[in-house]
């Protein structure tokens, strides 16, 4: 079993808890399905957030899909002039069988213009 890394994005309508929460969710959840992950083959996620986004944590909507024993950690994003908005992007270090080349890679909705070379 290999250590792979996984990336994601999603760009949020609005700085809303609950609706950093259902998009994030959302998020995790199209990762660990479009990679045939359970829960048992997260290391660890890395969540970062524009700065913008002040509402939440990110980690928050993982430890209520019930990532609970998973090492989490929030950072913001640096604040770049003409950078997309309302973003928050996911770093998952995980156990997979799949080589790199084949790791499915999520950027949903608009987020999906940030990285066009590995988003699927």
């Amino acid at each position: 079993m290999a250590v792979r890394a996984v990336r994601g994005a999603v760009q949020l309508e609005r700085d809303e808890a609950g609706h950093m929460d259902e998009q994030v969710s959302e998020l995790l959840t199209a990762i660990l399905e479009r990679n045939e992950l359970t829960t048992e083959d997260l290391i660890s996620i890395w969540f970062t957030a524009t700065p913008d986004l002040h509402s939440d944590f990110p980690a928050a909507a993982a430890r209520k899909l019930g990532i609970v024993d998973v090492p989490l950690i929030c950072a913001q994003e640096l604040d770049i002039e003409g950078a997309m908005p309302r973003v928050v992007r996911v770093l998952a270090h995980i156990e997979s069988d799949l080589p790199r080349s084949e790791i499915a890679h999520v950027y949903l909705g608009a987020a999906g213009a940030l990285r066009k070379d590995i988003a699927q």
